[in-house]
């Protein structure tokens, strides 16, 4: 077993999640994780196998533990996660996503300790989810908190009857808004393709999935289009071949090949948004959206659909635009407002660059989990909040 390095006062977390991949929850895994070792804790990370997660740990100096789990139960999964559990002297357990919250609450009943589960999104409880009675039976008896990260999401995954309202906090994602600010010297993007200085870049940043509705996307540059020669469409995220065969299949039928570009991950989401004229998000179901924070902290004016988490990011008309969800007209008009209209474009791009700044900080998330871990651990008070956290 490895031995992971601590400091002799330091709290144990052990830290779990579903997935392997670059993505909104695992950001904040990983942040966590890390921050939370300046906080008089110490960090205990158990990840399903290598990818971008375990590099990503890996890189911020944290040596994940990988342990592999495979089916909707797998015993020797949790013998060893209390094995290890007992030998690292973990006295906390913080969990990200169902499959994970579900293994960290059975993990939390055998060895009796506090389980904090967080949920990032409803395109991670499925709705046909198998031994939903049976899961959320053994969160209810092992998690000591729930986490969402919106106040739609919460209200959500109750309905599916997999969280308790009494044990649940809402905790806003956070980013680090150092990293995030327009820089009008880089144009790697428009030389990449094949633009000039005059042409308007629209980008969205997110993997390609269903929730993601990129097919609504697709059909409001064709709207946008016809008004608007000079626009380009720039999607940057992992791509899943059988989703883009149908995608190409409807650029092509739409005639917008050459205005809708894919271009596949970017390990650099601040220089990606930094190049870009306008932010636009069309998914139709969003626990959150890390992806609309950084847009705004980096000082571009955003268009979102309401479909649940931008909803308490965004203030429609002075931080943001909320177009309505799975309509690609409503989303076409909400863009072609802020074209049109360049003033309110620039109003919108500084108010929610400030919002976004004082709101959504990584900083303020982790002393939000700080005061969960807090209220779980009646002898830790002696921990110290970053400046501006409450007490």
């Amino acid at each position: 077993m490895i031995q992971m390095k601590s400091c002799k006062n330091d709290k144990t977390v052990l830290h779990m999640i579903d997935t392997t991949g670059p993505g909104g929850a695992e950001t904040v895994f990983i942040q966590l994780a890390d921050l939370l070792r300046s906080k008089g804790y110490r960090s205990l990370v158990v990840i399903r196998g290598p990818g971008w997660v375990k590099d990503e740990l890996e890189r911020r100096g944290l040596h994940p533990i990988v342990l592999d789990a495979k089916g909707s139960f797998a015993a020797g999964f949790l013998i060893q996660l209390i094995r290890l559990a007992k030998q690292e002297k973990v006295e906390l357990i913080q969990s990200h996503l169902l499959g994970s919250n579900v293994y960290a609450a059975m993990l939390g009943a055998c060895i009796r300790r506090p389980v904090v589960a967080t949920y990032h999104g409803m395109v991670d409880v499925n709705p046909d989810e198998r031994f939903r009675f049976l899961k959320h039976r053994a969160m209810q008896m092992g998690i000591s908190r729930y986490v969402a990260v919106s106040h739609s999401l919460a209200e959500q995954i109750r309905q599916k009857d997999l969280l308790d309202p009494a044990k649940t906090r809402i905790i806003y994602n956070g980013v680090d808004s150092s990293r995030y600010a327009r820089d009008p010297e880089c144009d790697d993007l428009r030389k990449k393709l094949g633009l000039s200085s005059q042409d308007v870049l629209v980008g969205s940043l997110g993997n390609v999935r269903p929730a993601k509705a990129y097919d609504v996307l697709i059909d409001a540059a064709r709207i946008v289009g016809k008004a608007r020669a000079n626009i380009h469409f720039v999607i940057a995220g992992h791509k899943r071949p059988a989703l883009m065969e149908k995608l190409q299949e409807q650029m092509k039928a739409k005639g917008v090949e050459a205005k809708v570009h894919f271009i596949g991950f970017v390990d650099d989401s601040a220089r990606f948004l930094s190049q870009l004229d306008f932010f636009l998000l069309s998914s139709r179901s969003e626990g959150f959206s890390i992806a609309t924070i950084e847009a705004m902290m980096t000082g571009l004016p955003v268009v979102v659909t309401r479909c649940g988490g931008p909803e308490e990011i965004v203030d429609h008309g002075r931080t943001g635009w909320i177009a309505e969800a799975e309509n690609p007209q409503s989303l076409a008009e909400g863009l072609l407002q802020l074209l049109d209209h360049p003033g309110l474009a620039a109003q919108i791009a500084t108010e929610g660059e400030m919002h976004a700044r004082r709101t959504f900080g990584v900083e303020a998330m982790v002393n939000q989990y700080l005061r969960v871990y807090q209220a779980l651990e009646p002898h830790s008070a002696g921990i110290q909040l970053a400046p501006g956290g409450q007490k």
